[in-house]
């Protein structure tokens, strides 16, 4: 049997976006697709044609790339969202997001006809290191937008700026452009996450030249300017025991923990929240909290956005087009966010898509990065062989948790 990683000549192939709402990011721009030729002439790339996606067919054949309507020839497909089962071609090589990791009911059905159709399928939130790490995500630019979202609904909410939705801006450039634009209240904001999206949302508080204090200060001073803080795990969560130990530690045994996110809800007006939630992890705020007198955020933009969970007021997403609702504490039910006693929620669980021309590119130089070079070096890293959930119509031994959810007996 041929080995896959030593194929000779391998044929990408970049797959229109068919979910909706409709998604206009791709793995691979067409800089991308050039860079990948050029370092691996053995490749060869087809571009399924697509009125939606933000590079046009024509950015594709200006750099000489095939663009068509039949890519079925190609060994291996690459796509962003779900692809829907009947567009699935059986025996082929997939890579996209399939939202099935965590056993969600709504794609029991996909991973099925994934067997079904004996598809090799590699999941990118299953390209991960050896440590477990992830590799390559969408998160940065979550988190880039995210922040810019928070900011435009506190000026919804209270009237000191007004800014266009993100999706408006052709790019992160223009984007910047207009936040420039704008003053803010002397407000605080703290920023949960030291990962990717909390890195992504940071980097818009720094662009608007917010400072940024130390934990101390923001809890114990006032200031006569707008400020931040980004804060880790063990800024707002505390051992039952009392024992002060690592961040592994927390990572390791959550239950041990009790949330100390209080004391930062009393002093801030806006929360953005980038960070990772674990299993068994305290929550942060609770509904119970957010009834308290002591609650003082105003706005919470929810990165994360895990519903009905450690952001009590997140209970539900939002849309692009619909992305502000409000949450009354009292009723711990929606409301509109102009009313008084609302907090503004901004929840919007599929972010990047507002900069699709830049998440694509940041996306596409980590897949050149880490997966690509896989393909042509036997794997020599085990990317390949660790994102991959099905072949041969069995899931693989790493992804063999999800038997019972694919039996429908979870």
């Amino acid at each position: 049997m041929q080995n896959l990683y030593q194929v000779h000549t391998m044929k990408f192939a970049l797959i229109k976006e068919r979910k909706n709402p409709p998604d206009r990011r791709v793995v691979l721009s067409p800089q991308a697709c050039e860079k990948l030729t050029n370092d691996f002439p053995q490749a060869e790339i087809l571009v399924e044609s697509s009125d939606i996606r933000v590079f046009k067919d024509k950015e594709y054949t200006n750099l000489g790339f095939k663009v068509t309507n039949d890519v079925s020839d190609a060994d291996v497909f690459l796509g962003v969202k779900e692809v829907p089962i009947e567009a699935l071609i059986p025996k082929k090589k997939y890579f996209f997001f399939s939202h099935t990791i965590k056993k969600q009911p709504y794609n029991r059905n996909l991973l099925k006809a994934l067997l079904e159709k004996k598809i090799e399928f590699y999941d990118h939130e299953a390209i991960v290191n050896s440590d477990n790490f992830r590799l390559i995500g969408f998160g940065y630019y979550a988190g880039v937008v995210g922040a810019y979202n928070g900011l435009r609904a506190y000026g919804l909410k209270f009237g000191d700026f007004n800014l266009p939705k993100a999706g408006t801006f052709k790019d992160r450039t223009e984007l910047e452009a207009f936040l420039d634009s704008i003053k803010l209240p002397n407000i605080k904001i703290v920023l949960t996450g030291k990962g990717r999206a909390g890195n992504g949302a940071k980097e818009v508080l720094d662009h608007l030249k917010i400072k940024e204090v130390s934990v101390k200060d923001y809890l114990t001073q006032d200031f006569n300017e707008a400020v931040y803080t980004q804060i880790d795990v063990l800024d707002y969560n505390i051992r039952k025991d009392g024992q002060e130990l690592d961040k592994r530690d927390f990572y390791n045994h959550p239950e041990a923990y009790n949330s100390t996110f209080m004391k930062f809800a009393k002093v801030s007006d806006l929360y953005i929240a980038g960070h990772f939630f674990g299993d068994g992890s305290p929550y942060l705020f609770t509904r119970e909290d957010a009834k308290s007198d002591d609650f003082n955020i105003k706005v919470v933009a929810d990165i994360s956005c895990d519903i009905d969970g450690p952001v009590a007021s997140t209970i539900r997403p939002s849309t692009i087009a619909n992305p502000i609702y409000g949450y009354n504490p009292i009723t711990e039910s929606e409301v509109d966010f102009m009313d008084d006693d609302a907090i503004v929620v901004m929840a919007v669980d599929n972010l990047p898509c507002e900069l699709p021309d830049n998440a694509s590119r940041g996306f596409g130089f980590m897949f050149l990065k880490y997966v690509i070079p896989a393909f042509f070096n036997n794997d020599k890293d085990g990317v390949l062989e660790r994102a991959k959930m099905t072949e041969n119509g069995k899931l693989t031994p790493r992804f063999s948790y999800l038997q019972d959810y694919v039996d429908g007996k979870e």
